[in-house]
């Protein structure tokens, strides 16, 4: 992936990995090496110059990349991804009910779920759910988009920085439900975090940046 043109580019290079279920992976490195835009890539909202090998719940993302099959693309987005962006993502003009209930609707699922459910009750959001974005602090609707991001049982969850604006107590409490609900559900997860101490704290297996010379190439340390 490549982002940027002439003395400004800068490419980003994911060798390999393999992410089973109930599996999260850390990703570290210096602000400005890549790392949200390996998020995007993964996540399917940017296009990388070359893909060997992708492939997400039995689908061949690889295949749909290069036959540009932008309705097959949008529908892995929407079923099998789920994401937790820097800025919450939350759309202004839903209350926080059906904010964390889009996802389950674009996938035709139910709107009542359990894992939901207690994901609401464990960042004690129950006050909140009638609200508007606007009316959440930065922190608030931070938890409010990772409830999003699983409501609809995605296969692998993004999540670029999901603690930056919270203290360190809930920090932990949400680092403790993601890990908790990709485990009892069977789902994978990607996690941007420059908390270090955090994901160490965790024994998270990382991906680490190195960048030389224009490219970031990123590591697997397991």
């Amino acid at each position: 992936m490549q982002r940027g043109s002439g003395t400004q580019a800068h490419r980003v290079h994911l060798p390999e990995l393999n992410l089973a279920r109930g599996q999260v992976v850390a990703i570290t490195g210096e602000s400005g090496c890549g790392k949200s835009t390996l998020l995007e890539a993964l996540g399917l909202l940017l296009a990388p110059q070359s893909v060997a090998q992708y492939s997400l719940d039995g689908v061949d993302i690889a295949a749909l990349l290069a036959a540009d099959d932008q309705p097959a693309l949008a529908d892995v987005r929407a079923r099998s991804l789920g994401f937790v962006l820097q800025s919450g993502g939350l759309l202004p003009f839903l209350n926080i009910r059906d904010n964390i209930n889009l996802p389950r609707r674009l996938s035709g699922l139910d709107s009542k779920s359990d894992h939901v459910d207690r994901a609401i009750t464990a960042l004690r959001l129950e006050p909140l759910l009638d609200q508007l974005p606007q009316a959440l602090s930065i922190g608030e609707r931070q938890r409010v988009a990772c409830v999003r991001a699983i409501a609809h049982l995605p296969r692998l969850i993004l999540a670029d920085e999901p603690t930056a604006a919270l203290d360190p107590h809930n920090a932990r409490q949400l680092f403790e439900l993601l890990l908790s609900l990709v485990d009892e559900l069977g789902l994978s997860a990607l996690i941007v975090s420059h908390d270090w101490q955090l994901v160490d704290s965790f024994g998270l297996p990382r991906l680490n940046a190195v960048s030389v010379a224009g490219e970031t190439r990123f590591e697997p340390t397991f």
